[in-house]
């Protein structure tokens, strides 16, 4: 067998592969053996039928599975012989069969870049120490308090003004006729300036009173971020039933005990104060190996496999994808496609291929591994991130074991991660809220 390769980069390779002549034909006459034993040919016994009646007959199919066993036996040789640690699947380029020669094809594969010796030590970080102010707490209070705000229909009349809620009776019609996205409502709670059906449609109702009864056409853009607007006239009609205000609870006892089981507002307090140190530590943890992995990336060069940048572009799309879906939207609704996605989270997915290479191996070359301690920790610390018994995060794990050996990496990555600080230089420096 004859192999030569071909350099496409470091990365990946093309396999020529020719096959001699005498270990096609007999590969060739062991299949025509074979098939002769089981074949059912009208006027032969079985296994009676001459070599040139299956011929005619099974040609194709004796080819393609002689061609199959070749590839299968030969491809894997040369991958062995030349020591070669590819990635993914080979990908082949088959030709058609002449039994009576040496069978050539090519084979494409990627292989995991070499990374050499990392030389992690020596960083210069700077390690964001944001703290939070007493304003911030206020704040949360009064999301608190808008959130759990009751509405009221104000008594006195006058115009809608922007902010405003009031309460709508609307239907659109589009040349004439009744329009799906528009269908006739009643009482329907609107804030003007939310653009729920357009800003020109709130721009409609300022100035409306109560009782008021309003037409007016809305030409949609073909652009329109609402697909099932876009590019339609719609003629509404709207009548403001009522303006309402927001009022808001006190913040006393009774709102400590309908946000949670706290007594009073200064367990409330300290309960987002606690949150807020939380939020700010992860957001200072993700600066700083945001900065590792940037320096990191700019100390090598290597390139990447595709199947690898394939594979994160694929995960990256298909965790946006869910976040659409659980907020309600779609690709069309935001005027995107999947390969819209595609090209713009490629460079993110580089990024992270880049880091998950250098990060394993700094795993590699420094021997890190977990202690069962280590791994029971992550087991506790999932179970606080998402709120659930650490038993059940055990038992997920014990019931997947593909999922325990990803979970076991991403711990060992947060490990090379300290291991990385410790060998940094590592300045800490103090931001505040508002300063951000």
């Amino acid at each position: 067998m004859q192999v030569t390769i071909e350099d496409v980069n470091t990365v990946k390779k093309i396999l020529h592969i020719e096959v001699p002549e005498d270990k096609v034909v007999s590969q060739v006459d062991a299949a025509y053996n074979n098939l002769k034993k089981t074949a059912k040919v009208n006027g032969f016994r079985q296994g009676k039928a001459p070599r040139a009646v299956l011929e005619r007959k099974f040609k194709s199919d004796v080819h393609a599975e002689v061609v199959n066993a070749l590839i299968q036996s030969s491809l894997f040789e040369a991958i062995q012989e030349n020591k070669l640690m590819f990635i993914g699947e080979p990908v082949v380029s088959m030709t058609d069969l002449d039994p009576n020669a040496a069978y050539k094809y090519s084979a494409t594969i990627e292989l995991m870049p070499d990374l050499g010796q990392i030389d992690f030590s020596g960083l210069k970080l700077t390690r964001k120490v944001y703290e939070g102010s007493e304003d911030e707490v206020e704040a949360q209070i009064e999301m608190v308090r808008k959130n759990l705000a009751r509405r009221v229909v104000i008594d006195e009349v006058r115009e809608a003004v922007e902010n405003d809620f009031v309460l709508l009776e609307y239907e659109g019609l589009v040349d004439g006729k009744p329009f799906d996205a528009t269908p006739k409502v009643e009482n329907a709670s609107h804030k003007i300036g939310s653009a729920a059906l357009s800003r020109d449609f709130d721009d409609q109702l300022i100035g409306m009173k109560q009782g008021d009864v309003k037409a007016f056409t809305i030409d949609y853009s073909p652009t329109y971020i609402n697909k099932s607007l876009a590019g339609n006239s719609v003629a509404f009609t709207v009548k403001l039933n009522a303006i309402q205000k927001e009022v808001l609870p006190e913040v006393d006892d009774t709102l400590a005990r309908q946000v949670g089981d706290y007594q009073n507002m200064e367990e409330v307090r300290n309960v987002i104060r606690e949150n807020l140190k939380s939020g700010y530590d992860k957001r200072s943890e993700h600066d700083l190996n945001e900065q590792i992995y940037q320096a990191l990336i700019d100390r090598m060069n290597f390139e990447v496999p595709d199947m690898m940048l394939k594979y994160e572009l694929a995960g990256i799309i298909a965790e946006a994808e869910r976040a659409f879906m659980m907020s309600g939207i779609t690709l069309e609704q935001i005027g995107k496609t999947r390969e819209d996605l595609e090209q713009e989270y490629s460079g993110l997915a580089e990024k992270q291929v880049r880091r998950h290479l250098i990060l394993g191996g700094i795993i590699k070359q420094e021997k890190l591994e977990l202690t069962d301690e280590e791994l029971e920790e992550g087991y506790m610390d999932t179970a606080k991130a998402i709120n659930q018994p650490v038993e059940g995060i055990r038992s997920f794990y014990r019931a997947n074991p593909d999922k325990v050996e990803y979970f076991k990496h991403t711990l060992l990555e947060k490990k090379a991660l300290k291991l990385i600080i410790e060998n940094s230089d590592v300045e800490e420096v103090k931001e505040t809220f508002d300063e951000k």
